[in-house]
């Protein structure tokens, strides 16, 4: 079955349209190293919780603006092999292009799937 990566971050909402850029971009190299899909989702319905909340986990400030997204792969597998890959690739390294928000902030994880209709 297919694997995942999640992400949640938190992107100063007046670097949106560098986000968007950062983003096709980098999921051009994923998909180069295996990776079927990524997908970037801006917050559009994002409430602050009482006790637990997507912009608490990222701290989310009042000028920025929760970002959820997935990179979907054949398999753990392939992502393990391809990840090293990814990470090193020139076109991701913070000389050639920054990450347009804190990444000290970022919060991801793998995930198996276990149900998909």
């Amino acid at each position: 079955m297919n694997y995942v990566d999640g992400f949640v971050a938190a992107v100063p909402t007046k670097n949106k349209e560098l986000y968007i850029r950062y983003a096709r971009d980098a999921a051009l190299v994923f998909k180069e190293h295996g990776a079927l899909k990524l997908v970037e989702c801006w917050g559009d319905d994002v409430p602050e919780g009482k006790l637990t909340s997507f912009p608490m986990a990222v701290k989310c400030r009042e000028d920025e603006t929760v970002v959820f997204s997935w990179i979907l792969w054949p398999s753990r597998e392939v992502r393990d092999r391809a990840m090293p890959k990814v990470m090193e690739d020139p076109r991701l390294q913070a000389e050639a292009k920054p990450m347009p928000f804190d990444g000290k902030r970022l919060i991801y994880g793998g995930f198996a799937m276990v149900v998909d209709e």
